[in-house]
Protein backbone atom coordinates (compact mmCIF):
# COMPACT_ATOMS: atom_id res chain seq x y z
CA UNK A 1 0.00 0.00 0.00
CA UNK A 2 1.28 3.47 -0.92
CA UNK A 3 1.17 5.70 2.15
CA UNK A 4 2.01 9.21 3.31
CA UNK A 5 3.54 9.61 6.77
CA UNK A 6 3.41 12.89 8.66
CA UNK A 7 4.53 14.08 12.08
CA UNK A 8 3.54 17.38 13.70
CA UNK A 9 6.19 18.34 16.27
CA UNK A 10 4.55 20.72 18.73
CA UNK A 11 5.61 22.26 22.00
CA UNK A 12 3.40 19.99 24.12
CA UNK A 13 2.59 17.03 21.85
CA UNK A 14 3.95 15.14 18.87
CA UNK A 15 1.26 13.80 16.57
CA UNK A 16 1.74 11.29 13.77
CA UNK A 17 -0.48 10.12 10.93
CA UNK A 18 -0.43 7.58 8.13
CA UNK A 19 -2.61 8.34 5.09
CA UNK A 20 -3.53 6.14 2.16
CA UNK A 21 -1.82 8.00 -0.70
CA UNK A 22 -4.65 7.34 -3.16
CA UNK A 23 -7.80 8.27 -1.23
CA UNK A 24 -6.22 10.13 1.76
CA UNK A 25 -7.98 7.80 4.21
CA UNK A 26 -6.43 7.85 7.69
CA UNK A 27 -4.84 4.49 8.45
CA UNK A 28 -3.38 5.39 11.83
CA UNK A 29 -3.17 8.52 13.95
CA UNK A 30 -1.41 8.64 17.32
CA UNK A 31 0.32 11.12 19.62
CA UNK A 32 2.84 11.28 22.45
CA UNK A 33 3.87 14.17 24.76
CA UNK A 34 6.84 16.23 23.56
CA UNK A 35 8.38 16.70 27.04
CA UNK A 36 10.79 19.24 25.58
CA UNK A 37 11.90 20.32 29.06
CA UNK A 38 13.83 17.06 29.24
CA UNK A 39 16.13 18.14 26.43
CA UNK A 40 16.80 17.64 22.76
CA UNK A 41 17.79 13.97 22.90
CA UNK A 42 14.57 13.17 24.74
CA UNK A 43 12.51 14.88 22.00
CA UNK A 44 14.31 12.70 19.42
CA UNK A 45 13.49 9.59 21.45
CA UNK A 46 9.83 10.64 21.67
CA UNK A 47 9.67 11.00 17.89
CA UNK A 48 11.24 7.57 17.51
CA UNK A 49 8.75 6.15 20.02
CA UNK A 50 5.83 7.60 18.05
CA UNK A 51 7.09 6.13 14.78
CA UNK A 52 7.41 2.71 16.41
CA UNK A 53 3.83 3.03 17.70
CA UNK A 54 2.55 3.91 14.21
CA UNK A 55 4.42 0.97 12.68
CA UNK A 56 3.00 -1.42 15.26
CA UNK A 57 -0.52 -0.04 14.91
CA UNK A 58 -0.56 -0.19 11.10
CA UNK A 59 1.80 -3.02 10.25
CA UNK A 60 3.39 -0.67 7.68
CA UNK A 61 7.01 0.45 7.36
CA UNK A 62 7.73 4.06 6.31
CA UNK A 63 10.28 4.97 3.64
CA UNK A 64 10.00 8.75 4.00
CA UNK A 65 8.37 10.97 6.64
CA UNK A 66 7.25 14.60 6.45
CA UNK A 67 7.56 16.64 9.63
CA UNK A 68 6.11 19.98 10.62
CA UNK A 69 8.30 21.87 13.07
CA UNK A 70 7.80 24.93 15.30
CA UNK A 71 10.66 26.69 13.51
CA UNK A 72 12.67 26.35 10.31
CA UNK A 73 15.58 24.21 9.18
CA UNK A 74 18.03 26.74 7.77
CA UNK A 75 18.74 25.43 4.25
CA UNK A 76 22.27 26.88 4.24
CA UNK A 77 23.47 26.02 7.76
CA UNK A 78 21.28 22.90 8.14
CA UNK A 79 20.33 23.75 11.72
CA UNK A 80 16.98 24.69 13.26
CA UNK A 81 16.21 28.35 13.89
CA UNK A 82 13.31 30.48 15.16
CA UNK A 83 11.89 27.62 17.27
CA UNK A 84 9.85 28.50 20.33
CA UNK A 85 10.78 24.99 21.49
CA UNK A 86 14.24 26.35 22.19
CA UNK A 87 16.03 23.02 22.67
CA UNK A 88 15.73 22.51 18.88
CA UNK A 89 17.54 25.72 17.92
CA UNK A 90 21.03 25.20 16.53
CA UNK A 91 20.47 21.46 16.03
CA UNK A 92 20.51 19.56 12.73
CA UNK A 93 17.17 17.90 13.42
CA UNK A 94 16.85 16.36 9.96
CA UNK A 95 20.28 14.69 10.03
CA UNK A 96 19.91 13.55 13.63
CA UNK A 97 16.54 11.92 12.92
CA UNK A 98 17.80 10.25 9.76
CA UNK A 99 20.84 8.90 11.56
CA UNK A 100 18.86 7.63 14.54
CA UNK A 101 15.85 6.22 12.69
CA UNK A 102 17.29 5.37 9.26
CA UNK A 103 14.50 7.04 7.24
CA UNK A 104 14.50 10.14 5.02
CA UNK A 105 12.77 13.16 6.60
CA UNK A 106 11.38 16.25 4.88
CA UNK A 107 10.97 19.16 7.29
CA UNK A 108 8.96 22.35 7.01
CA UNK A 109 7.53 24.81 9.53
CA UNK A 110 4.03 24.52 10.95
CA UNK A 111 2.62 27.43 8.92
CA UNK A 112 3.74 25.79 5.68
CA UNK A 113 2.09 22.55 6.77
CA UNK A 114 -1.12 24.43 7.57
CA UNK A 115 -1.08 26.06 4.14
CA UNK A 116 -0.43 22.91 2.14
CA UNK A 117 -3.03 20.88 4.06
CA UNK A 118 -5.77 23.47 3.50
CA UNK A 119 -4.74 23.65 -0.16
CA UNK A 120 -4.80 19.92 -0.82
CA UNK A 121 -7.59 18.58 1.39
CA UNK A 122 -9.03 21.49 3.36
CA UNK A 123 -11.05 24.55 2.44
CA UNK A 124 -9.49 25.25 -0.98
CA UNK A 125 -10.76 22.09 -2.74
CA UNK A 126 -14.21 22.85 -1.29
CA UNK A 127 -14.36 26.54 -2.18
CA UNK A 128 -11.88 27.35 -4.94
CA UNK A 129 -10.93 24.46 -7.20
CA UNK A 130 -8.01 25.42 -9.39
CA UNK A 131 -6.44 27.96 -7.03
CA UNK A 132 -2.76 28.04 -7.98
CA UNK A 133 -1.35 30.39 -5.33
CA UNK A 134 -2.53 30.04 -1.71
CA UNK A 135 -1.21 31.96 1.29
CA UNK A 136 -1.87 30.35 4.67
CA UNK A 137 -1.89 32.69 7.66
CA UNK A 138 -1.56 31.77 11.33
CA UNK A 139 -2.55 34.59 13.68
CA UNK A 140 -2.40 33.40 17.26
CA UNK A 141 0.33 33.52 19.90
CA UNK A 142 2.56 34.56 17.01
CA UNK A 143 1.99 35.52 13.40
CA UNK A 144 3.25 33.22 10.65
CA UNK A 145 2.52 32.28 7.10
CA UNK A 146 3.07 29.66 4.45
CA UNK A 147 3.07 30.01 0.68
CA UNK A 148 1.88 27.21 -1.60
CA UNK A 149 2.21 27.47 -5.40
CA UNK A 150 0.73 24.72 -7.57
CA UNK A 151 0.55 22.44 -4.53
CA UNK A 152 4.17 22.96 -3.51
CA UNK A 153 5.45 24.80 -0.44
CA UNK A 154 7.78 27.68 -1.30
CA UNK A 155 10.31 27.59 1.50
CA UNK A 156 12.80 30.01 -0.02
CA UNK A 157 16.56 30.36 -0.13
CA UNK A 158 16.77 31.10 3.59
CA UNK A 159 13.82 28.98 4.71
CA UNK A 160 11.76 32.08 5.52
CA UNK A 161 9.27 31.99 2.64
CA UNK A 162 5.89 33.33 3.80
CA UNK A 163 7.16 34.78 7.09
CA UNK A 164 5.09 37.96 6.91
CA UNK A 165 4.89 38.12 10.73
CA UNK A 166 8.34 39.68 10.82
CA UNK A 167 7.86 42.32 8.16
CA UNK A 168 8.07 45.82 9.62
CA UNK A 169 4.60 47.25 10.28
CA UNK A 170 4.76 50.07 12.82
CA UNK A 171 7.18 51.17 15.54
CA UNK A 172 4.35 51.29 18.07
CA UNK A 173 4.57 47.51 18.29
CA UNK A 174 7.83 47.83 20.16
CA UNK A 175 10.63 45.30 20.38
CA UNK A 176 10.01 41.84 18.91
CA UNK A 177 11.61 38.65 20.25
CA UNK A 178 13.44 38.42 16.91
CA UNK A 179 15.42 41.55 17.84
CA UNK A 180 13.69 43.91 15.43
CA UNK A 181 11.15 46.63 16.24
CA UNK A 182 7.57 46.96 15.03
CA UNK A 183 7.10 43.54 13.40
CA UNK A 184 3.60 42.50 12.33
CA UNK A 185 3.66 40.00 15.19
CA UNK A 186 4.19 42.78 17.76
CA UNK A 187 0.90 44.39 16.75
CA UNK A 188 -1.70 41.82 15.63
CA UNK A 189 -0.80 38.64 17.52
CA UNK A 190 -3.08 37.66 20.40
CA UNK A 191 -0.63 38.56 23.20
CA UNK A 192 0.21 41.87 21.48
CA UNK A 193 -3.46 42.85 21.33
CA UNK A 194 -3.88 41.93 25.00
CA UNK A 195 -0.83 44.03 25.92
CA UNK A 196 -2.15 46.97 23.97
CA UNK A 197 -5.53 46.77 25.70
CA UNK A 198 -3.84 46.70 29.11
CA UNK A 199 -1.60 49.65 28.18
CA UNK A 200 -4.59 51.90 27.44
CA UNK A 201 -7.09 50.57 29.99
CA UNK A 202 -4.93 49.42 32.89
CA UNK A 203 -6.89 46.15 32.91
CA UNK A 204 -5.52 42.75 31.86
CA UNK A 205 -8.02 40.79 29.77
CA UNK A 206 -7.87 37.81 27.43
CA UNK A 207 -8.57 38.48 23.77
CA UNK A 208 -11.91 36.65 23.91
CA UNK A 209 -13.16 39.05 26.58
CA UNK A 210 -11.83 42.06 24.68
CA UNK A 211 -13.65 40.84 21.57
CA UNK A 212 -16.86 40.37 23.53
CA UNK A 213 -16.67 43.86 24.98
CA UNK A 214 -16.02 45.27 21.52
CA UNK A 215 -19.18 43.61 20.22
CA UNK A 216 -21.20 44.88 23.17
CA UNK A 217 -20.02 48.37 22.26
CA UNK A 218 -19.70 49.69 25.82
CA UNK A 219 -15.90 49.56 26.26
CA UNK A 220 -14.04 52.23 24.31
CA UNK A 221 -10.70 50.59 25.07
CA UNK A 222 -11.91 47.32 23.52
CA UNK A 223 -13.20 49.22 20.49
CA UNK A 224 -9.84 50.95 20.07
CA UNK A 225 -7.96 47.66 20.42
CA UNK A 226 -10.07 45.85 17.83
CA UNK A 227 -10.01 48.75 15.40
CA UNK A 228 -6.22 48.72 15.74
CA UNK A 229 -6.27 45.01 14.80
CA UNK A 230 -8.40 45.56 11.68
CA UNK A 231 -6.41 48.60 10.56
CA UNK A 232 -3.03 46.94 10.85
CA UNK A 233 -4.23 43.61 9.52
CA UNK A 234 -5.30 45.46 6.37
CA UNK A 235 -1.94 47.18 6.05
CA UNK A 236 0.08 44.02 6.74
CA UNK A 237 -1.76 41.58 4.49
CA UNK A 238 -1.98 44.10 1.63
CA UNK A 239 1.82 43.91 1.37
CA UNK A 240 1.58 40.15 0.88
CA UNK A 241 -1.14 40.58 -1.75
CA UNK A 242 0.84 43.24 -3.60
CA UNK A 243 3.89 40.99 -3.79
CA UNK A 244 2.47 37.53 -4.56
CA UNK A 245 -1.18 38.28 -5.49
CA UNK A 246 -2.55 34.95 -4.17
CA UNK A 247 -5.81 33.45 -5.39
CA UNK A 248 -6.79 32.72 -1.79
CA UNK A 249 -5.74 33.47 1.77
CA UNK A 250 -6.70 31.02 4.55
CA UNK A 251 -6.57 32.46 8.07
CA UNK A 252 -5.96 30.17 11.03
CA UNK A 253 -5.07 30.68 14.67
CA UNK A 254 -7.00 32.18 17.58
CA UNK A 255 -7.04 35.74 16.23
CA UNK A 256 -8.21 34.34 12.89
CA UNK A 257 -11.36 33.09 14.63
CA UNK A 258 -12.58 36.68 15.05
CA UNK A 259 -15.40 37.00 12.50
CA UNK A 260 -14.88 40.73 12.00
CA UNK A 261 -11.50 40.01 10.38
CA UNK A 262 -13.51 38.87 7.36
CA UNK A 263 -15.60 42.06 7.24
CA UNK A 264 -13.94 45.05 8.91
CA UNK A 265 -10.47 43.63 8.33
CA UNK A 266 -11.03 43.05 4.62
CA UNK A 267 -12.44 46.56 4.24
CA UNK A 268 -9.09 47.79 5.55
CA UNK A 269 -7.23 45.58 3.07
CA UNK A 270 -9.10 47.28 0.22
CA UNK A 271 -7.65 50.64 1.27
CA UNK A 272 -4.07 49.49 0.81
CA UNK A 273 -3.97 46.90 -1.97
CA UNK A 274 -2.51 48.08 -5.30
CA UNK A 275 -5.73 47.69 -7.29
CA UNK A 276 -9.06 49.47 -7.59
CA UNK A 277 -10.82 46.36 -6.28
CA UNK A 278 -9.97 43.34 -4.10
CA UNK A 279 -10.46 39.98 -5.82
CA UNK A 280 -8.42 37.91 -3.34
CA UNK A 281 -10.62 35.31 -1.63
CA UNK A 282 -10.38 34.96 2.16
CA UNK A 283 -11.39 31.73 3.90
CA UNK A 284 -11.60 30.24 7.36
CA UNK A 285 -9.74 26.91 7.59
CA UNK A 286 -11.53 23.58 7.41
CA UNK A 287 -9.05 21.28 9.14
CA UNK A 288 -8.40 23.23 12.34
CA UNK A 289 -5.84 21.59 14.62
CA UNK A 290 -5.55 18.67 12.20
CA UNK A 291 -3.97 20.80 9.48
CA UNK A 292 -0.43 20.48 10.83
CA UNK A 293 -0.17 16.71 10.76
CA UNK A 294 -1.99 16.38 7.41
CA UNK A 295 0.27 19.01 5.90
CA UNK A 296 3.36 17.23 7.21
CA UNK A 297 2.24 14.07 5.41
CA UNK A 298 2.03 16.00 2.13
CA UNK A 299 5.67 17.06 2.48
Amino acid sequence: MDTLWGIDLGGTKIEGIILDKHNLRTISRLRVPTEGDQGYQHVLSQINKLIDMLKEDSGIQPFKIGMGTPGTLDPILNVMKNCNSTSLNGKNLKADLETQIGITFNLSNDANCFAVAETKMGIIPDKMVGAEVVFGVIMGTGVGGGLVVNGKVIGGRQGIGGEWGHNFLDESGGLCYCGKVGCVETIISGPSLERYYKSISGEALKLKEITMRYREGNDNFAIETMERLFHYFGKAISVVINIIDPDAIVIGGGVGNIDEIYTNGIEEVKKHVFNHRLDTQFFKPKLGDSAGVFGAAFL
